[in-house]
């Protein structure tokens, strides 16, 4: 991998880690279109979803704040509240990640058909938002666990993690602004536990990504982080505008290009 892979790689996960098409299908179209070698993915993977991550982090700064800052008040609060639910939604894609990991993995090497059907799957699920009433409902213990479902389906290339559970939450009847907020903080223990796992795996097994140098890595991690800063408050801004029908007319014309073309 060299350098401008990097920089094209992170800026697409960086952009679309957030917006609603599908990080994980466009990174399986972008090395497929590029050609990078498969072996040095485990850690670049691992070092772009840690700058995505970590730019959700900066972005929503002041309630991860508010949110150790009342934990730690040792108090049943709003925060503690929130807190429960942000980890009951992340038991449906642990489990399913730590009994079907082997099952997962065969559906990522460029299996471009499959991010294609996927890619107008989330087209669907973008659309129908456009008919849901606005409404400024809560998200209660089922709702959570129902998103925390709905991001367990997003591990699928081609599934958009923040588009299935945004659109989930807001035909749900949740609060477009608190739909998002909770969407983009409840994906901070999937990527953390994952990118501990990949973390892991290099440890044990360094030669899972050979050749790739720490400028490349680098150059990757800063691609994504910045574009993830635009992308992640780029994204609360169309919620609220309710524009996510333009996001469902890109999965379904991408959607359609990939199936045609591969």
């Amino acid at each position: 991998m060299d350098i401008w892979e990097a920089i094209i790689l992170g800026i697409v996960q960086g952009l679309t880690e957030f917006l609603p098409v599908s990080s994980s299908g466009h990174i399986e179209i972008g090395t497929h279109i590029l050609g990078t070698n498969t072996s040095e993915n485990l850690k670049f993977s691992l070092v772009i979803h840690s700058a995505t991550a970590l730019s959700t982090m900066v972005v929503f700064r002041k309630d991860l704040l508010t949110i150790l800052s009342d934990l730690f008040k040792f108090q049943n609060n709003p925060s503690t509240n929130f807190t429960f639910k942000i980890l009951l939604s992340a038991i449906p894609v642990g489990l399913v990640g730590y009994f079907f990991e082997d099952q997962i993995s065969v559906l990522f090497g460029g299996n471009i058909v499959l991010v294609g059907l996927m890619l107008l799957v989330t087209g669907m699920l973008l659309a129908l938002t456009y008919f849901a009433k606005p409404s400024s409902g809560d998200i209660n213990t089922p709702r959570a666990l129902i998103m925390g479902i709905a991001q367990t389906v997003a591990i699928v290339p081609g599934i958009s993690r923040s588009g299935a559970t945004i659109a989930t939450a807001l035909l749900m009847g949740v609060d477009k602004e608190l739909a998002t907020r909770f969407s983009f903080i409840m994906v901070l223990i999937p990527i953390m536990g994952a990118s501990l796992l990949k973390l892991l795996d290099l440890t044990q097994n360094p030669s899972l990504s050979p050749g790739i140098s720490n400028q490349v890595l680098f150059i990757g991690f800063i691609s994504a982080f910045l574009y993830g800063l635009v992308a992640c408050s780029l994204m609360i801004q169309i919620v609220k505008k309710g524009k996510l029908i333009y996001f469902a007319l890109y999965c379904f014309a991408l959607g359609s290009i990939s199936l045609i073309l591969y």
